[in-house]
């Protein structure tokens, strides 16, 4: 059984990998987007409007990646800090920046344990960041630690319908469970890394526990004219226009 310092390290390792294969290459075209869209199918904030009026906020993305929410969020005029595990992903961030001329702060460190001072932000943001490749039970309440009383919560994960019906070897999820629901939230695929996937009774308990009042979750499809995406193979788009493919939360700390 690895702890959680070996564990860190198997999905460094690994999100070293994605950013050379896929993530690296991908950072312009994302940093470029006039518009933000949640997940594999592009589904518009602009529709979705989960995040409000960010203007003025001081916002967290925790598990950042190449940072592009973070970006998107300094254009609309918030004061973003984007925290990390992966250098070769922050590297990527950098270097937008610079191509891009925004300027705001990169953290190298594990969500799990962000080195920021308590009651520091207005927004905690996670687009298959922490919320993915973090314990729950240890992100959430970092989450909450470093939000202001009143402050708010987003991320975007997978389904619970996908994760259940996705092949043990990986590729497109199927139309029948291949999985029972009831202990697999922490999950490492072959080859891959560990990944938690709680349920949606799983993800309320610990929210609430640190504090949180779910305001909403919208479970995302594939819009009708969205492409199979290229590269994270977990679901068609047509898999994805019958059953949601993502969950996407908002919660707000009690005052």
């Amino acid at each position: 059984m690895l702890d959680s310092r070996d564990e860190l390290a198997v999905n460094r390792d690994l999100w070293t990998i994605v950013n050379a294969q896929f993530t690296d290459a991908r950072a312009h075209e994302a940093w470029a987007a006039e518009d933000f869209s949640w997940g594999l199918f592009g589904n518009p904030e602009s529709q979705l409007r989960v995040l409000g009026d960010v203007d003025g906020l001081d916002v967290v993305e925790l598990g950042c990646g190449t940072a592009y929410v973070s970006a998107w969020l300094a254009r609309l005029g918030a004061r973003p800090v984007g925290v990390d595990l992966t250098p070769a992903q922050l590297d990527t961030a950098r270097r937008c920046q610079e191509e891009f001329g925004l300027s705001f702060p990169l953290i190298e460190a594990d969500a799990e344990d962000v080195p920021l001072p308590d009651g520091s932000f207005d927004l905690a943001v996670s687009e298959y960041g922490a919320c993915v490749w973090c314990d729950p039970e240890r992100w959430i309440p970092e989450a909450a630690r470093l939000l202001r009383p009143g402050g708010r919560l987003v991320f975007l994960t997978n389904s619970v319908q996908a994760m259940l019906c996705v092949p043990e070897e990986g590729g497109h999820a199927g139309e029948r469970l291949l999985r029972p629901q009831k202990g697999t939230s922490r999950r490492q695929w072959p080859g891959g890394g560990f990944e938690f996937h709680p349920s949606h009774g799983e993800w309320i308990r610990v929210l609430r526990a640190s504090g949180f009042v779910v305001e909403a979750l919208h479970e995302l499809y594939a819009p009708d004219d969205a492409e199979t995406h290229e590269y994270y193979d977990i679901a068609t788009a047509e898999w994805a226009g019958k059953w949601p493919v993502e969950d996407l939360w908002t919660a707000r700390l009690s005052e």
